[in-house]
Parts: structure tokens; sequence; C-alpha cells
């Protein structure tokens, strides 16, 4: 749901990539290797860019011919389900606080890309929302 395809470009001998679900996102590196690992980080961050301009992330769609599969972390994935459950009920970070009776930085943090979060915090706010964080395994 989240596994993003990229595009990647060579050019001077040396790696982008661009995403077609998330445009914000690009990424470099002298390999492909560096370049898919950079990669993760340039998709975060510019989902950081969604949730400040309050915008719903995007599922990811199929993988193209030619195209690598971009692999996030579990928990940009929890967060993402997060974010995206707030915007389905029109919630704020400011709502979600209250909800949880915490803080507001605290809140702002369960959706920050850039935050390393505890999964059983992500998994109380998404309880408090109705939701229910499944995890599954799968071959590589």
């Amino acid at each position: 749901m989240y596994d993003y395809p990229i595009i990647v470009h060579s050019e001077a001998g040396h790696f982008w990539s661009s995403c077609p679900d998330i445009p914000e996102a690009h990424s470099a590196g002298d390999t492909i290797s560096e370049l898919l690992t950079n990669a993760v980080d340039g998709i975060c961050l510019a989902l950081t860019i969604y949730v400040d301009k309050g915008r719903s992330i995007p599922p990811a769609s199929p993988v193209g011919e030619g195209q690598h599969v971009v692999h996030l972390p579990a928990q940009a994935v929890a967060k993402i389900a997060l974010w995206n459950t707030m915007r389905e009920k029109g919630l704020r970070v400011a709502d979600l606080a209250r909800l949880l009776e915490v803080s507001h930085p605290v809140a702002g943090r369960l959706v920050d890309f850039d935050h390393t979060s505890k999964m059983e915090q992500i998994e109380r706010a998404l309880a408090a929302l109705g939701k229910r964080l499944a995890v599954s395994v799968e071959a590589a």
C-alpha cells in the first residue's frame, strides 16, 4: 500500500530518482543501491510536506516496468495511516492531542516523519480513531 515506485535517472555517472505518486520526493546516489537507500529518506521528507500542508498522503501505485520499489519503514507506514485517518475524520493535531489527553507537541510528533515515535503510541492514537494497526511479514 505504501511501497512506492520510483523512476531511476542516470546522469554523468550518478543516479537520481523521481516518484510518480509523491512528486515532491527526490533522492540521489552514486550507485543504484545508494539511491534506493536515500530514496526512503527522500520520500519520508516529502511526506512532511503533505502533513505541513494538511494534505492526505496518496497510496502507492503499482510498480511499472523498469521502476524500482521503495519499501518504507513500518513506523512511517503507521504514521501515514494515522495521518490519513485524521484527514478522513477532519481532525487536526490539536484535536488528536485533546483526544489522547497529551500536549500538542506530543501529538504532533506522532505524525512527524523526522521523529522516532514508539509504535505503541501510534497504535494508541489509531485506536482512539477507531482503527487497529496490523502487521504482516512477507517474503523479500
